[in-house]
């Protein structure tokens, strides 16, 4: 069965580049004055200037081309909102790519549906840093039910979505305070990953940084500092800001101020992606850099 390789929806920069990632092929377009604007939005957002990136998403929503190019930028105000930590709005906007999707399901069955599945992730992923739990856990179910509709012969296999899932309710479980039912989920991820070796060679890079999470949010800083160390070590880890708030975290709960504060300034610094990760990372970060 042959595995389309994708990062999970917290670092989903495999579907983001469908919409935004520059090619040989699209270097030209990318230089036009829609593609600049889409660019000078992002940015505005990174600098916390969310309302003016939102003037200029909508003006690039109302004039777009054809209905990808609307979806593409719809994506983009959905995560205008997750940089403010406004849950139901970026489940609002990415509501309203999933139909699009659901119109590709034909041409791009393997696409389509995983496409699906991934916007519905990644409200999810906007919705759980916001504190949103309730929200988090019915848009990450809903994602991997959207995501299994995927015909065969599958690109991206059930135990993707299984592994994404177990993952997903894990962190949930521990921030409800229910370590028991975590570190069950956790058992249930790595099970996961051992059952398909060719789904773990991309995936295995998360495992460390779910555990560390469940221990920074079930109380074992001990555990989330040697799984987070690690986790930011790793070759595709090592440039994502949340998992640098995550050590951060750590190390401010166990005293250790100075290096806490070196750590955010870090994730903020490379929080330049317009993704999740990023959208968390500058929001968080820039507040406890403010205090310090």
């Amino acid at each position: 069965m042959p595995t389309v390789r994708h990062a999970l929806s917290w670092a989903a920069l495999p579907a983001a580049a469908l919409f935004l990632a520059p090619s040989p092929l699209t270097a030209q377009r990318d230089a036009s004055p829609r593609a600049d604007s889409l660019r000078e939005a992002q940015r505005l957002d990174q600098e916390g200037a969310h309302a003016a990136a939102r003037a200029i998403f909508q003006r690039l929503i109302d004039n777009a081309p054809d209905p990808a190019a609307r979806a593409a930028v719809q994506r983009r105000m959905a995560m205008s909102y997750g940089f403010e930590g406004d849950c139901s709005n970026a489940v609002r906007y990415h509501e309203m790519v999933i139909p699009y999707w659901q119109t590709r399901e034909q041409a791009e069955p393997q696409n389509a549906f995983y496409q699906e599945g991934e916007m519905a992730n990644e409200s999810a992923r906007v919705c759980i840093d916001a504190g949103d739990l309730d929200v988090a856990e019915r848009m990450y179910r809903r994602g991997s039910e959207l995501g299994l509709k995927e015909p065969e012969p599958k690109a991206h296999p059930k135990s993707l979505w299984d592994y994404r899932l177990a993952h997903a309710l894990s962190r949930l479980a521990a921030r409800r305070g229910d370590p028991s039912e975590a570190q069950r989920q956790v058992q249930e991820a790595r099970r996961i990953l051992d059952s398909d070796p060719q789904m773990a060679e991309d995936q295995e890079r998360f495992f460390p940084y779910l555990a560390g999470y469940v221990a920074l949010y079930t109380g074992d800083l001990g555990a989330a500092e040697t799984w987070l160390t690690k986790t930011v070590a790793m070759d595709g880890n090592n440039r994502d800001p949340f998992m640098h708030c995550l050590l951060a975290m750590t190390y401010e709960q166990t005293g250790r101020r100075d290096e806490a504060r070196a750590i955010y300034q870090k994730a903020y610094d490379m929080a330049t992606a317009h993704n999740p990760p990023a959208a968390f990372a500058r929001r968080f970060a820039r507040s406890k850099l403010a205090r310090s």
